[in-house]
């Protein structure tokens, strides 16, 4: 299994998506379950894909 949590790429999503917890927690209640949901949503998919781009066996665009 290829290893991830030394990358770049894969700490920026991380702290990213961190970041945007934390501004999502302060969002009133009607943006924070439309938009912040959209938000978290969109990062953890962008961690995903760091992780899904290392296990790759070929390194094409993914």
């Amino acid at each position: 299994m290829a290893r991830y949590e030394h990358l770049p790429i894969y700490k920026a999503a991380l702290d990213a998506a961190v970041h945007f917890e934390q501004v999502v927690a302060g969002f009133s209640r009607y943006h924070k379950y439309s938009l912040g949901t959209e938000l978290r949503h969109a990062s953890r998919g962008v961690i995903q894909q760091v992780i899904r781009a290392n296990a790759a066996r070929e390194r094409l665009p993914q």
